[in-house]
């Protein structure tokens, strides 16, 4: 099994996209499995939820359960798919329950302010 660790990150934290802030979270949660990078999860509440939209897809993740995932919508694009979250996480991994995360890419930042 990969050896999931999940802390309290460190600082305030924002996520960006098409030159909007989407969230800001000093409670976000850094959730780092195996020898992959860490992924920031942020808590709902702090995040913009009008900026996202529900999509079909789905993943499934033999330790933290399944995914739903959310396109972003900002005034000049569409990111497809762009973040995710696990609405019934394992019981190993719950305190990820009502966080979101987002792929980092050149269209959306993740970054520690």
């Amino acid at each position: 099994m990969a050896r999931i660790t999940i802390r309290k990150a460190e600082g305030t934290w924002t996520v960006r996209a098409g030159g909007a802030v989407l969230g800001e979270s000093r409670n976000a949660l850094e959730l780092t499995e195996g020898d992959y990078p860490f992924v920031i999860y942020f808590p709902r509440a702090d995040i913009a939820m009008a900026f996202l939209d529900e999509t079909e897809q789905f993943s499934h993740c033999p330790y933290k359960g399944d995914a739903r995932y959310y396109s972003i919508i900002t005034k000049s694009q569409t990111l497809e798919n762009a973040a995710w979250s696990y609405e019934s996480p394992k019981p190993e991994v719950a305190e990820i329950k009502d966080h979101i995360a987002f792929y980092a890419t050149d269209s959306v930042t993740v970054e520690r302010v």
